[in-house]
């Protein structure tokens, strides 16, 4: 059994950055405009945004940012999905991980993904943003 938690916040960001581009989750995810030198804030700084990655076609889904001890995911309103941040607060609460409003224009809720092992956890939020979308694995 593993004594030891991973909870530093970049190394965290990069578990979630690899099973988002999984061949094994679905729908495809690709991370995009990685800063593979990012240092981490209390308040989180930006590491990478992830998009739903189809037919070329590159749909914007979360920012995610890292802080020293823990990641987290924005997921944004958008004309496609108004209620994407509400959706995603929905899923998180279902997967047993915190969210938070985050009061700017447009809406945006934040997910906490507070180390390694819950990074499975906050896979289904992002399938859910993903429905949110429209973008079902129909494949």
């Amino acid at each position: 059994m593993v004594e030891e938690r991973l909870d530093d916040g970049v190394r965290t960001a990069q578990l979630l950055a690899s099973e988002l581009s999984s061949d094994a989750v679905r729908p495809p995810f690709a991370v995009v405009d990685a800063d593979p030198d990012v240092e981490p804030s209390p308040d989180g700084t930006r590491a990478y945004r992830v998009v739903l990655a189809r037919d070329g076609d590159q749909t914007p889904v979360a920012t995610v940012a890292v802080h020293p001890d823990r990641a987290h995911a924005a997921f944004r309103a958008v004309d496609a999905a108004p209620d994407l941040p509400a959706v995603a607060a929905e899923a998180a609460d279902g997967a047993g991980l915190r969210s938070r409003p985050k009061a700017v224009t447009p809406p945006q809720t934040l997910v906490f993904v507070p180390d390694g092992a819950a990074v499975k956890r906050v896979l289904p939020v992002f399938g859910a943003a993903a429905d949110a979308l429209g973008d079902a694995d129909d494949e």
